[in-house]
């Protein structure tokens, strides 16, 4: 199969240079008749690098805003990019944009260079950036770990072609491939309506996409009536990792959309409807979800890096806590994106919740805690972790659940016809029982019967008529599980 280019984020600090190195990338590669208005087109594109000895030369930038934009397309679950690129500025190095950089990239796990801006100026200290990642976590080579470093100046091109050389050495471990008779995969970076109609900037990551293709947005459905390519060029197709607009909407479609295709005579290709609301999730929530990474995921907000460094000490011994990102700063879009995408829950230390951040949090079902005194929040964070890692070992030495499926008596006695949804569960053991996934009371088995004849042990998939002591008041629905 061909290798499709990489697609390129680039993260960092305001004002670090990432407009700056993107445009003369850019100026690099295509004439200036061209360069006019291609970032206003399509939000992404493509360049030929001079290198002729890995298995593609080109690779595909996405330009956006930042990091918010990068995560608002992972919190609707569009995977877009295959690396990062984490710029900081050589003099101011980690600001804390570049903080929250580190924490999107790493939620995103993929592959990341640190890209150190305006080596050409002499005040700029790439050994104290290399040390002041080392508080992120964030190792480069020269300092015990493997994250590639590039020093560039985007001012004046130095360093740039080792950088674009370093993009393809990391593309070549990735293995990037396509078959353009595959599904398409492709999603949409950016919506916009203009004199042509409603547009949507998009990146093809698999199979091909021609005009005249049947696509459909959730129940949209349209024809391909034009694909733009990163030149404003008229194109019959495009190819993996081509950037591209399409044409042909009727609605605006959600930004994030993945465009895939389906086999069968009538519809080519299929937009994935966006995820049906939920309602307002609570910590309770939390702790009902299954445990998969084992640990508390969090985003921690404080007033002060005092704060964040007091915050930091006392939790650093929980285990059962993953912060997933601590800085100083209001709660703001940006946070609420990485929540959605990483599955946390936001805590606030006596810093405020931006208009815009409550409304988006109501809206993508994110927690938000606030608090104002430091041990109440901390003795919350510490409960609920425990709390995980409490439902975890029980979830880990389960032995066997059943779902009370009908209850009726004979002869005085209540009876409780059952289904064994997991493990196995015998005659004498100690059950544990939920009701909507909290505990109600604990009892015994007391009586295991299968089609009348007494039992020792009842297996998943087996129906059974259980009597438990001490009797609980159990409703249909109600689960009973047997903890090792």
């Amino acid at each position: 199969m061909p290798s499709r280019p990489p697609i390129v984020a680039i993260l960092g600090h305001v004002d670090h240079g990432k407009t700056t190195l993107l445009d003369y990338i850019r100026k690099s590669n295509i004439t200036d008749r061209e360069f006019g208005g291609i970032t206003q087109k399509i939000g992404a594109y493509e360049i030929a690098t001079e290198f002729k000895d890995y298995k593609t030369n080109k690779i595909t930038f996405i330009d956006t805003p930042g990091h918010e934009a990068f995560t608002k397309l992972r919190a609707r679950g569009a995977n877009v990019a295959d690396i990062a690129l984490l710029l900081i500025d050589g003099k101011d190095s980690v600001m804390p944009q570049t903080a929250e950089s580190i924490s999107h990239i790493k939620a995103a796990g993929i592959p990341f260079i640190v890209v150190i801006n305006k080596i050409d100026l002499p005040e700029t200290n790439p050994e104290k950036v290399k040390n002041d990642l080392l508080k992120y976590e964030v190792l480069t080579e020269g300092k015990g770990g493997d994250v590639p470093m590039a020093l560039v100046s985007a001012k004046t091109g130095k360093g740039i072609n080792e950088l674009l050389e370093t993009i393809l050495f990391i593309t070549s471990d990735l293995k990037l491939t396509y078959d353009e008779k595959n599904p398409v995969q492709a999603y949409i970076i950016e919506t916009k309506k203009d004199r042509r109609g409603i547009v949507a900037s998009t990146i093809i990551k698999d199979g091909t996409i021609k005009i005249a293709d049947t696509v459909y947005v959730g129940d949209q459905k349209m024809k391909v009536k034009s694909l733009i390519n990163d030149l404003g060029k008229s194109v019959s197709q495009v190819i993996p990792s081509s950037p591209f607009e399409i044409l042909g909407f009727n609605d605006m479609p959600e930004v994030g959309g993945m465009i895939k295709s389906i086999s069968n005579d009538q519809v080519l290709v299929t937009i994935e409807d966006t995820p049906v609301a939920q309602k307002a999730l609570t910590l309770e929530d939390v702790l009902k979800t299954p445990i998969i990474e084992k640990k508390l995921p969090a985003i921690i907000k404080a007033d002060s890096q005092g704060s964040v460094e007091a915050i930091k000490n006392s939790l650093k011994d929980n285990i059962n806590l993953n912060i997933v990102l601590i800085a100083v700063g209001e709660i703001n879009k940006s946070d609420i994106f990485l929540a959605k995408a990483t599955k946390s829950i936001i805590i606030g230390f006596t810093v405020k919740t931006s208009a815009e951040a409550t409304d988006l949090a109501k809206q993508e079902k994110v927690i938000i805690k606030s608090y104002q005194i430091i041990y109440e929040l901390l003795d919350e964070l510490n409960e609920v972790a425990n709390l995980i890692k409490e439902k975890e070992e029980k979830e880990k030495n389960l032995k066997g659940e059943a779902k009370i499926l009908a209850n009726f008596v004979i002869e005085g006695e209540k009876i409780f016809g059952v289904s064994v949804i997991k493990g196995k569960i015998n005659l004498g053991d100690e059950l544990e029982a939920f009701r909507k996934n909290k505990p109600i009371g604990k009892t015994k088995l007391v009586s295991l019967k299968v089609r009348a004849k007494t039992v020792n042990e009842v297996k998943k998939g087996q129906e059974a008529g259980m009597i438990f002591g001490p009797p609980l008041d159990f409703l249909v629905g109600d689960v009973v599980k047997s903890i090792l």
